[in-house]
Formats: structure tokens, sequence, C-alpha cells
């Protein structure tokens, strides 16, 4: 949780102050992605500039009016009892909303609730988010209900106080795992059971009659729970998708430096397309177990997107970017289609990135591979030791197609290197 949002333009923009939400706009659609969708609650248009002048007793009322029984508006005194008054050896994380403690529901608060631990966020008021990305959080998540992503329970709204109570996630983010030293590492075949628990989650958001566009999809934002099935978290600013004849949407610049899409970044014009960018970044995260912006590697290396591409078209030169700490465990075949399919993912051009139910088909392929490198003598002998900056680099590396690649709408069979 600790890349939050940065803004590049200032946080208040009038283009965006009027933006409503209805959620007959958001009916489920009839594709395979929208079948866990919960009938939709009818009630008034909801409006961010109508609510920011509300009181909270007038935003609690609205809100629960619009969802009834399926989110809890829970006191602050019963999250501070919860929490132990939101104890610091309770704090599990910090972003740009603010502090995330775990809590313990008792089975005797509420009527209908069980015990369970739960994660409890609160909002920073000198923060970068505010007041409307908790209630983006709470109409997004109110409504929109699968297993991919992260279940939201309650939230509370008293006076300048802004909480959310989720279900709590014991392995926590995906970031903790790929880059705390002092964490395990990630096995091969748990990457791409979380990259494809990921990958469903955004294809339910874009299956949508009226896509939602997540645009802060990251590594931090990727939550585990004990079986290490993947749920997307912090909904604080995604928004919909462009509707009739529009092809974009027009809004302010936010997201995380290294993720955002760079057609996005220069114009401010935002699609689907532009999650499907941020979700290849995390494909070359898991590939490679460095972070998408390090400005404490060589100047040439921060940007992992830019460092990796010379090596994601040649079959021998993948292995210069796999996470070193995979020592050879990982498939040799199921590398070289995940570098590729991370590669069509990235691309400058929005129309020649993939859409998410190609992407789900390739990752599911991928996991059904067992050609590991360390025992096809593809990688090094463990005696040899290797250094997390190494760059491999054999000589008379054959590049795919000359470093020209082309996606097919199903492309579970990727160009072979002659070399």
């Amino acid at each position: 949780m600790k890349d939050s949002p940065k803004p590049w333009k200032p946080h208040c923009c009038s283009s965006e102050s009027k933006v409503s939400f209805s959620f007959s706009r958001c009916r489920p659609s009839r594709s395979e992605f929208s079948k866990n969708v919960a009938p939709c609650p009818s009630f008034r248009r909801l409006s961010f500039s109508d609510l920011s002048r509300s009181s909270s007793m007038r935003i609690n009322e609205d809100i629960a009016q619009a969802f009834g029984p399926d989110l809890i508006d829970f006191k602050l005194s019963e999250l501070r009892a919860m929490t132990q008054n939101f104890s610091s050896g309770f704090l599990l994380g910090e972003g740009g909303f603010g502090k995330v403690h775990k809590g313990y529901v008792d089975e005797c608060m509420r009527t209908g609730l069980k015990a369970q631990p739960v994660a409890v966020k609160l909002l920073d008021i000198e923060g970068l988010q505010g007041h409307r990305e908790w209630l983006a959080e709470v109409i997004f998540l109110g409504q929109l209900k699968h297993p991919n992503l992260v279940k939201l329970i309650g939230y509370c709204c008293e006076e300048e106080d802004r909480l959310l109570v989720y279900e709590f996630m014991a392995r926590g983010s995906l970031e903790n795992h790929l880059f705390k030293r002092i964490s395990v590492c990630l096995p091969w075949g748990i990457r791409i059971k979380i990259a494809i628990g990921a990958a469903k989650g955004l294809a339910f958001l874009h299956g949508a009659e009226t896509p939602v566009i997540y645009r802060d999809f990251k590594t931090s934002n990727i939550l585990l729970d004990s079986e290490f099935n993947a749920k997307l978290s912090d909904f604080g600013l995604a928004t919909m998708g462009p509707e009739g004849s529009n092809t974009h949407v027009t809004t302010r610049v936010m997201g995380t430096y290294g993720y955002a899409a760079p057609e996005y970044v220069n114009t401010g014009h935002l699609t689907t397309k532009s999650d499907i960018y941020s979700f290849g970044v995390v494909l070359l995260e898991l590939l490679t177990g460095r972070r998408a912006m390090d400005k404490n590697r060589p100047k040439r290396e921060q940007n992992l997107v830019d460092w990796a591409k010379p090596y994601l078209t040649s079959s021998r030169r993948i292995r210069a970017v796999i996470d070193p700490r995979l020592g050879g465990q990982y498939s040799v075949r199921g590398a070289k289609e995940m570098a590729l399919l991370a590669l069509y993912c990235v691309s400058p051009n929005p129309k020649d990135r993939p859409k998410m139910p190609s992407i789900i088909e390739v990752l599911e392929s991928v996991k059904h591979f067992k050609d590991m490198a360390i025992t096809c003598g593809q990688w090094p002998p463990a005696s040899q030791k290797t250094s997390r900056n190494a760059v491999y680099s054999p000589k008379d590396a054959k590049e795919i197609n000359g470093g020209r690649i082309y996606w097919k709408q199903t492309p579970v069979k990727t160009v072979r290197s002659r070399g």
C-alpha cells in the first residue's frame, strides 16, 4: 500500500465535479463475466457534487436507500472497539487513502453479521485522496460482486470521519510478496494463479454493459487470501467507461508512476485499454521480481517496461529478465508466452493490446506447462551465483520475426524462435 496514487494535475477538477452515477447504467451484460453480478438496486441518481455538500447524515441515508442491508452502516465507536482504538499493533498498511487496520467483528455486534476478521480503512483527511474516492469505493464495491473483487462489508460516515470495512485478506498484497526482502519467493505456479485471478477480476469490470475502468491496477492493489486467490481492491479511482459513440473518457490524470498507459498520461484519454497496459506491467513484475519504477537501480533500468522490452521477443534472451529468486523453477515455454503477452499488453498503440478474455486464455494455458528451466538445462547450476542485477546477453540471439510481433485473437500458440 506504499505506492499511493500520485496526481499529475490539480486534485480538484471542474470536469469531474459534476460526475454522477446511476446503477441503471451498470446493468449486467450477457457475457460470462457478468454472471456473478448481483441484481443492481434501483435508487435515485447519486451525484458526487451533491453528496460532497451533504451532511454525513444525509449521505448515510442515501447510501442506505441505495444498498439496504447489503452494506452495513458501522458506528465509529464500533470500529474503535474492533481495532482496539486503531492500535498500531493492528496496522496492516498505509497508502494515499490513509491507514488500514485489522479488526475483529464480535458475533454479538450485529444481528446476522458473523464473527470474522476484517480490514478497516481509515481516511486520512490530509491525504491525496479524499471523500470522492471514499464515495467511489462505496458506489462501485457496493454493487459489483465477483470472486476476484474484494468484498466491501460496510462503511462509516460520521462528521468528517470516513472509513470502509472489507473482508480480511490473510496474505496481504502481491507487492509485499514480490518486493519485500523478508518474504519467501513466490513459486512460479502461484504467480500464474495470481495473474489469472487478477485478470478475471479485471475482465469482469470490463465486461459490464457499461465497462468500469479500474484506473489503478498495480501489485499493491492485488490482495491475496489464505489460498493465494487474487482479489482487486481500492476502487477510489475507478470510473465508468465511455458510452454510446464515445471512444474514451476524458479525465484528470491520476494513477501510479510506471503503471499508467502513455496515451492516458499524455492526453487524459481513458479507456479499458489503459487498464490492459497496467496489467502488462504487473505481468512483467511477476516475471522479473522488479518494481514498475525503481529509482535505486541504474538509470537505464529504473523503468521496468523500457528495460525489459528488448529481451521479451527473443527466445534466448528472456532468461535475462526472469526473477533470479526463482532459481530456474519456472516453465521455459510458459515464461516465453507470458513475456510475449506482457509485450502485447504494453504496446504503445492501445489498439494493439489484447482484450481480457484473450489474456485469460493464454494464462490458463501457461499454468499447465511443466518444462522447468532448471531441469531443461536452461538455468545456471546452483553453484554459480547469479546477481539480482545481472543481465544475460547471449551472442547471436535471434529475435522473433526480426523484432516484430503480431497479436492473434486467441494466441494459445505463439511464434517460436528459430534461434
